[in-house]
């Protein structure tokens, strides 16, 4: 397809500007004028209705096609949430910052404040902030505060620690903070081995970082003995609420004994997820670390009317605003309107469609831990690398079935790691047609490795050197 640019022709613009019927105004100052004009694109306005509709169609999205990524879940965003976010689009996103403005903005505000109460309820923590803009970013407050309650108790502590199959983030945030990273190995049941987590245990860890279910979609049966090992010590324990999906109204992190906890509204609550963002990733503190709170905080008086109040000991805000508030708001509707049992509901589909896809591939793919999954299930392409295949060449091989490819390589203590996580809004057709197509893949494998490789051979540009692009980004028009 080309570009916009190859498709120009001089004299051929897409709009006419009528002459002006106004003085001019006064010319731009020489020295800080372009040399010469920006090289635009001439085109018509039916070629560039052409172009943009036509690039429209290669877009892949969890509206268009099936998006099976492990670890990051792509479920289906309600299009009425929509509509109820655009309620607020005409509220300035100052207007509760300004000098009286919070008793203009008491709607939203109390959005806020109703947002926050839920998601108390359903992670079992104390207190929520809905500042942070993603889950990384949750990840980096929720540390921020742990180390700010450190340092109020007069402690100074090094470490951090994580298991060997944690999300890349959670030791990158750690470092941030300026903690010096502990890494615990799996043990043979596929999560964090609790002998050699109680060897590095000591008073000098400021706090564990844990996801459960972890990336390889198992529950840590034994996550309150984490919980209650790290306390012993003085250490804090952190959640990492990416797999929230897998356990909605079965298990809240905070009666686990997790004292933060961040929630990525964009994942499990329905909302518009991938591209960059817009995310949300509202943080849950135990009672002990509200202090510690990015601020001002919403408060709601006995007249029922919500204030903004600061902190003495709070970190101080960690974004403009409250947040993503688009995020929240649709967030805010999509746990209303399924209640209680609704939640219930999209974690026990979650977990079922897992285990089916799981059930249905454990004979074409290796099953490094053959046990029931949560939300998502780990294969490994090992068998199929004796073919000279990889998961990659899998992966590529699904985007010519128009399929979003899984994750592939990780978790990283999986070699040649397939993690697939089907979500609860697709249906059993749905789940089969993909399967269909993995065990194509299969044997493919054993019959034709080379066209596996070759693959995908029905997009507009075929094998990408991913490395190159994600290191030697041009994102610049020269």
């Amino acid at each position: 397809m080309q570009l916009i640019f190859e498709k120009s022709m001089p004299g051929r613009p897409g709009v006419r500007l009528p002459a002006p019927d106004v003085p001019h105004a006064e010319p731009f100052p020489a020295e800080l004028s372009r040399k010469e004009p920006p090289r635009l694109p001439e085109v018509s306005e039916l070629d560039l209705v052409r172009h943009y509709t036509n690039l429209s169609r290669r877009n892949f999205s969890v509206d268009t096609n099936f998006y099976p990524l492990g670890s990051c879940t792509m479920k289906y965003n309600v299009k009425v949430m929509e509509d109820l976010a655009a309620l607020f689009r005409d509220c300035h996103p100052m207007l509760a910052l300004l000098p009286g403005g919070a008793e203009m903005a008491q709607g939203p505000l109390s959005l806020i404040w109703e947002l926050e109460r839920q998601l108390c309820e359903i992670t079992g923590m104390d207190q929520v902030t809905t500042q942070p803009l993603a889950g990384a970013h949750g990840e980096m407050t929720g540390i921020l505060m742990i180390a700010a309650y450190h340092r109020a108790n007069g402690e100074k502590r090094r470490y951090v620690i994580v298991p060997d199959s944690s999300h890349g983030t959670n030791p990158a945030s750690a470092a941030i903070a300026g903690y010096e990273l502990i890494t615990v190995p799996s043990a043979p049941y596929g999560d964090m081995d609790l002998d050699a987590y109680r060897q590095v245990l000591t008073n000098e860890v400021a706090a564990v970082m844990l996801t459960c279910p972890n990336t390889l979609g198992i529950f840590n049966p034994y996550v309150a003995d984490v919980c209650r090992m790290a306390h012993e010590v003085g250490a804090l324990t952190y959640y990492d609420g990416a797999n929230l999906n897998a356990i909605l109204g079965k298990v809240r992190p905070g009666d686990l004994g997790f004292d933060v906890i961040h929630v990525n509204l964009h994942k499990t609550f329905g909302t518009p997820h991938g591209g960059g963002g817009p995310g949300s990733g509202p943080v849950g503190v135990a009672q002990r670390l509200a202090p510690f709170l990015p601020g001002p905080r919403v408060v709601r008086g006995e007249d029922g009317k919500f204030t903004l109040v600061p902190s003495e000991k709070s970190i101080g805000r960690v974004s403009d605003f409250f947040g993503n508030f688009g995020i929240m708001a649709r967030a805010y509707g999509y746990i209303t309107r399924l209640g209680k049992e609704g939640l219930i509901e999209v974690s026990e589909q979650a977990v079922l469609n897992a285990n089916y896809v799981m059930a249905r591939l454990k004979e074409a793919y290796d099953l490094p831990f053959d046990t029931l999954c949560m939300h998502e299930c780990v294969f490994s392409a090992s068998r199929q690398t004796k073919d000279g295949v990889h998961a990659i060449d899998i992966a590529k091989y699904l985007i010519d079935r128009r399929y979003h490819p899984p994750t592939v390589y990780f978790p990283l203590n999986v070699k040649e790691a397939i993690m697939i996580e089907p979500t609860e809004t697709e249906s059993k057709q749905t789940l089969d047609d993909f399967v269909d197509a993995m065990l194509e893949a299969a044997r493919i494998a054993a019959t034709d490795p080379e066209s596996l490789r070759q693959a995908p051979v029905g997009t507009p540009v075929g094998r990408l050197d991913e490395a190159r692009a994600a290191r030697a980004q041009q994102v610049c028009c020269e």
